[in-house]
Order: structure tokens, then sequence, then C-alpha cells
């Protein structure tokens, strides 16, 4: 086989949600920062991105996460968020399958029943702890970046829906939150088609009409996530599914969703810090998030999320590019990636 590069990968699952854990086979990335790191791969090494997550070796789905040594003095270890249609400053599934991929791997090492580890993501340090036992990590805690809510109540006008009401928070992520029930939606299963594609109708909208602005880092000023909101099924305290590009819903409860909920409702007095928060997924897994800190974003007042979850490795991967494969940075259907792509099908800029 005549091989142009091989990469190492852990797969993992949090509460349903995959990414890919790249450990190997991947020389590290210029910048000092996991910002700046990541900026130049979007910039000028977003074949790796393509390569990892579009077909045939990836999925819609599917996350990557390009685990990195930190120069950052409090950090044990760094990494870079894709996805399958962009770049994020923080991701709470990702953040919770890496960790349990670096410790239950070896990569750091763990202790019980409690190992500490900071990371840096590109938004910032996440401080995790996770409880182990019998060398796996039965449950992983982060203390997210700073969370804050921008917009409540913002009324958008939606083509064929005339208007609609949002709350925009950054929970490491803008978030743009929708009233489901309000809509008609319930939020189970079998509503999944239909609000990603409501929710990929709502996002240029809410971009169109709402201002989208971090505070101090004008670069993360982007809106990432569309998120339905409903109320509990399943002994919860409420349910949101997330509309992730290129039109699909995040399996899980989704950490910075959770986190930017955790904001807005302490911007309008309804949860006490320290407080348990459950949140439901489309598919009834749960994230646990609590209100551990306040602060200052700016000129933003700001909460600091703890989010609970838990985190299964799949499969070890040895991803191969043979020379001659006629798709290097792979390809894009609209049956599984959306209609609208701003990549051509065959992954390169339209």
């Amino acid at each position: 086989m005549r091989l142009g590069r091989v990469i190492h990968c852990v797969d993992a699952h949090a509460e349903g949600e995959p990414s890919r854990i790249v450990v190997g086979g991947v020389r590290d990335v210029p910048g000092t920062k996991m910002l700046d790191k990541l900026r130049h791969l979007e910039r000028e090494g977003d074949a790796l991105r393509r390569l990892l997550l579009f077909e045939p070796r990836g999925a819609a789905p599917l996350s990557a996460d390009l685990v990195l040594p930190s120069a950052h003095p409090e950090a044990d270890m760094g990494f870079i968020i894709m996805e399958s249609s962009s770049y994020e400053g923080m991701s709470g599934t990702n953040t919770i399958n890496t960790a349990t991929v670096l410790l239950e791997t070896g990569m750091l090492p763990m202790a019980e029943p409690i190992t500490t580890v900071t990371l840096e993501a590109p938004a910032g340090l996440v401080r995790v702890s996770a409880d182990c036992a019998a060398g796996r990590c039965e449950r992983v805690t982060f203390e997210n970046v700073p969370s804050f809510a921008t917009k409540l109540d913002a009324p958008v006008q939606v083509e064929g829906l005339g208007e609609v009401r949002v709350d925009v928070a950054y929970g490491g992520a803008f978030c743009a939150f929708v009233d489901a029930e309000g809509l008609g939606y319930e939020i189970v299963p079998d509503e999944a088609r239909a609000l990603a594609e409501l929710g990929e109708r709502i996002r240029p909208a809410v971009v169109d009409q709402v201002e989208i602005a971090h505070p101090v880092e004008p670069a993360l000023g982007v809106l990432s996530f569309v998120v339905f909101t409903a109320r509990p099924r399943v002994r919860g305290h409420a349910r949101n599914a997330t509309v992730v590009a290129p039109g699909r819903l995040d399996r899980s409860a989704t950490g910075t969703a959770t986190s930017a909920r955790l904001a807005l409702m302490a911007a309008r007095g309804e949860i006490e810090d320290g407080a348990e928060f459950v949140n439901e997924s489309v598919i009834s897994t749960h994230f646990v998030g609590r209100i551990v800190g306040r602060t200052r974003v700016g000129d933003r007042d700001a909460v600091v999320p703890a989010i609970t979850g838990r985190s299964w490795i799949t499969g070890f991967h040895q991803l191969v590019l043979d020379s001659t494969d006629p798709f290097p940075e792979g390809f894009q259907l609209p049956d599984t990636w959306g209609a609208g792509r701003r990549e051509a099908l065959l992954g390169r800029p339209a």
C-alpha cells in the first residue's frame, strides 16, 4: 500500500455525541495558543479536518479533536476542536471525550478516585475533574469558560415562520435559543430531521438581525448553534436539541448550550449558584450543570458553569491515506450533509 500518511485516532461518545480524538500522526501546528493553532489550520491546514470528518472516513455527526502539547503553564494538554463544518472555540462533548481518552489510554496519568487535569481549548483553559475507578472514567466534570447572556427575547423575522423570539448566550460558543413547543415540537427522535432543517432556516435570520459579538475576543463572535428548548420528558429540568451545521442534531444535551442556558437562567434570576440543572438530549441522555462562580467578561456579567457527563471509548483507528486515493480531502453528498453547502460536494471550496 502506498501510504501518504497514517493518523492514529481513538473514537468515543459523550452521552451519544461522537468524537474522533487524534492522538498521533500529526506534527505540532504553528502558533502559541490553541486559538492561534486553530486559526492556522483554518487558513492553511483545513485538509486535515476534511480528511478526518468527510466521507469516506467520517460522517456528518462526527467531530475531531487534535491533541497537542500546550504552552500554557497551567495546562496539562491542549486540543483543537474540529466540527463537520467549522472549528469551535469550546465544546462540552469534545472536552468530555478528549479527557476520557487521555486518561483511559494513559496519555495523562489517572488517579483514583478523582483525577484533575487542565486542558487548553481555543476559547481558554478548561479545568476537568474525572471520577475514576478500575481504570476508567465513570464521569467527567469540566469547569467551562465564563458564560454570559447577550440578548433576551429578541424578535427575529424568519421566512415562512414570521416573528420568532430568541435568547442569545455564550457558553464557549454562541447559541440562539428558541422555544420548540411554541413551534409545535416536543424534541423527540422522530422530529430530528424537521428540527435540523428548521434550525438551519432560523440560523441565518439570527445572524442577519441580531448582533453576535464577544466582548473580549472578536474571533469568537460567531453564532455556532440554534438550540430548541422544551419541557423535560425523563426526570430532568429541561430538554434541548442543538442544531449543528450542516444541519443535524447534537445527540447529547450539548455542554456549551447547557452552559449558555445556565447563563440565561442566571440573567433572569431563575437559578441559584450551586443548584443542579439536569438538561436532557433528544435521545434522553443528559448533562448536569451547576453555576460554581460569578465573574465578568469585558463589560458583561458572567457565570462560571460546571458540566458533568459520561463518555465511552468506541474504537481505536489508524486512518490511512493511499497516495493514489482520489479523495484525499474526502467528499460530501447532500443526502446527509445538507443541500446548501458552502463547499463543493467533493470537499473543495465552491
